[in-house]
């Protein structure tokens, strides 16, 4: 066992004694010591409820021999960090929650690892930790939240985002707001939609690091904790028969989890997470991939906010398992991967009996929402190392649109200018230095998406960052364009009335600038730059890559 190197030996006498004051006996020693990463914190909506989980892993790995001993891990939640100082460190904590894992494991080499992550950046931080530890792991998060309701209709977060523009343009008064904002959230558990949190969640059981179930159950049923008591037994599994996420984790999966986000419609955020995650596996994934497999992938689930579905709809119809079961039929995924039950992807799905119990939540494979996948990847002029756009959430109106750039150089700058009322139908906001140097962090722009929503101008109006988008955003939305301007991108010489054409079909991104009036325009420019008091984030500039690359940090940040 790992931990014999910690507790084994007349030499590591003094280690046991410092376990001894845990409480531990001699029989416990000689057991495998699992590690249990709880990222619980009483600020996040999505993590308050973990400590429940927690417990049913502890349950679940003594019931099967083992000895789980808990340790914490930092978790953010976007929706209170969107749109002020805080969303810089949203992104960045990716990379604090897979080294602090790293470190906890390596200081205190459990035999195996059990990590309960549930929000945004955590999911894809413990998922990076597990590969690049390679022991016997697994993840199971602390589920969806269930869908809110306002005057009979479904609400969640991003109803009140939008609000807000509704209330600015005289539909929605404040007291209404604030009888909206009361209900909208109505518990623990991950925002209700197919945002970036419930992506990732769905993806890791599609990768195999998790159970099925696990990106669909509801935070607040008996069945999560259940999943949980069986994730808790089944590391134990996974310690015996020497399965280690590097084993699970493919070229095979690669393209399965990818196959799969672009059937869910996940979002837009999972191109800068799954290159990270894979990346810590030794395999290199590029926008490439993800542009290959949307054109061949179809749409099968439309869910918030690209549709009327929360999550809590998708496990009823059949969840993860069902969309697999259905991009099965045209030999869309490698039935053979291995994942953690200990059993192929395809002989889960035949265990499972999966198939879809609601044909408007998981569409057929012969008729789907739509024929290409939910994210799509652009490139030209304005982003020739790419660009993402959910194109599923995009109205059909504004899959191809050509218009005057209305230029910011902040998300606060443009959020101002949107709700005052300064862009007009037809007009493109483009919102730069917000990229991962940039920014730094690369921050969500959810406010100012949702507030062209609720002004009325979802279907005329696009926005182009080199920023990112939370997985709540709707309408013609291009982030991660790459190069950003703070790395010298053309994105930073866009002037105010330059023509910018989007066409979403053909994949192009193109600023209707000359050649000669671009080089002008370049002999007197230099990229800004930020100040910063935050050490945390000057470190995280000077090592951070481009979006291109999944934001990871750079190999000297790493070497």
């Amino acid at each position: 066992m790992r931990s014999k190197t910690m507790t084994g030996g007349i030499e590591k006498a003094p280690h046991r004694s410092l376990l001894y004051a845990l409480g531990l006996t001699r029989e416990e020693l000689n057991r495998p010591l699992i590690g249990v990463a709880n990222s619980a914190n009483e600020i996040v909506p999505g993590h308050v409820h973990l400590d429940t989980i927690a417990k049913a892993v502890k349950d679940g790995v003594r019931t099967a021999g083992g000895i789980p001993i808990e340790f914490p891990a930092i978790a953010v939640c976007d929706g209170l960090a969107m749109n002020h100082e805080g969303m810089r460190m949203s992104l960045p904590s990716r990379e604090a929650i897979a080294d602090s894992i790293e470190i906890m494991a390596t200081a205190h080499p459990f035999d195996a690892l059990v990590l309960i992550p549930n929000c945004d950046k955590c999911v894809p931080g413990m998922l990076m930790a597990m590969l690049r530890l390679d022991i016997p792991a697994i993840l199971v998060s602390g589920g969806p939240m269930m869908v809110g309701s306002y005057e009979g209709k479904n609400a969640d977060l991003i109803t009140v985002f939008e609000a807000v523009g509704r209330v600015k343009r005289g539909e929605m008064d404040e007291e209404q707001l604030e009888e909206l904002t009361s209900c909208a959230c109505p518990g623990c558990g991950s925002c209700s939609g197919m945002f970036t949190a419930n992506s990732m969640n769905c993806l890791s059981e599609t990768i195999g690091l998790a159970l099925p179930g696990n990106g669909t159950i509801p935070a607040v049923t008996a069945e999560r904790v259940r999943l949980a008591k069986h994730a808790g037994m089944q590391v134990m599994e996974l310690l015996e028969k020497n399965i280690t996420p590097r084993t699970i984790v493919t070229e095979k999966s690669v393209r399965n989890a990818v196959a799969m986000d672009m059937a869910l419609g996940g979002s837009s955020n999972t191109v800068l997470h799954l290159p990270s995650v894979f990346y810590e596996a030794g395999l290199n994934i590029g926008l490439d991939v993800f542009d290959e497999l949307s054109r061949t992938t179809p749409n099968l689930c439309r869910l918030s906010p690209a549709g009327p579905h929360p999550m809590q709809e998708l496990h009823a119809a059949g969840g993860v398992p069902a969309v697999m079961a259905e991009l099965a039929k045209k030999d869309m995924l490698h039935l053979d991967a291995l994942t953690a039950t200990g059993l192929t992807v395809g002989e889960n799905l035949e265990a499972l009996k999966a198939a879809s119990r609601n044909p408007e939540v998981i569409r057929p494979i012969d008729n789907p929402y739509a024929k290409e996948g939910g994210i799509a990847i652009l490139k030209g002029n304005l982003a020739p190392d790419g660009a993402v756009v959910k194109q599923s959430a995009v109205a059909e109106s504004m899959l191809r649109h050509t218009g005057p750039a209305r230029v910011y150089d902040s998300e606060e700058e443009a959020s101002v200018a949107i709700l005052s009322g300064k862009i007009n139908p037809g007009d493109i906001v483009v919102i730069r230095y917000e990229g991962p140097k940039g920014g730094p962090g690369m921050r969500e722009m959810l406010s100012p998406t949702s507030s062209i929503a609720g002004m009325g101008l979802g279907g005329q109006v696009a926005l182009i960052t080199d920023g990112r988008f939370s997985g709540g955003t709707r309408g013609a939305a291009v982030g991660h364009v790459s190069p950003e301007a703070a790395e010298g991108g053309l994105i930073g010489l866009v002037e105010e009335g330059d023509e910018i054409a989007i066409d979403i079909p053909a994949r192009s991104i193109e600023l209707k600038v000359d050649e000669a009036t671009l080089e002008a325009r370049r002999a007197n420019w230099k990229p800004k730059q930020r100040e910063l008091k935050s050490s945390f984030l000057k470190r995280y500039r000077a090592h951070v890559r481009s979006a291109a690359y999944g934001a990871r940090l750079d190999d000297a940040a790493t070497d």
